[in-house]
């Protein structure tokens, strides 16, 4: 039941983290602060196709 998700930078807008989430329980997009090492900075990430 989990799919494999991208999450791209939502300022460069590179796919930088792949991870697995549960559609059912999550249906709606995800949303992570992570670290961009194309920024060198934390920004939002978010799912991608």
């Amino acid at each position: 039941m989990r799919d494999i998700i991208i999450l791209s930078c939502t300022t460069c807008k590179r796919k930088n983290y792949t991870t697995t989430k549960n559609k059912r329980k999550t249906p709606d997009k995800l949303e992570f602060k992570k670290y961009c090492r194309f920024c060198q900075t934390h920004t939002v990430h978010k799912e991608t196709k």
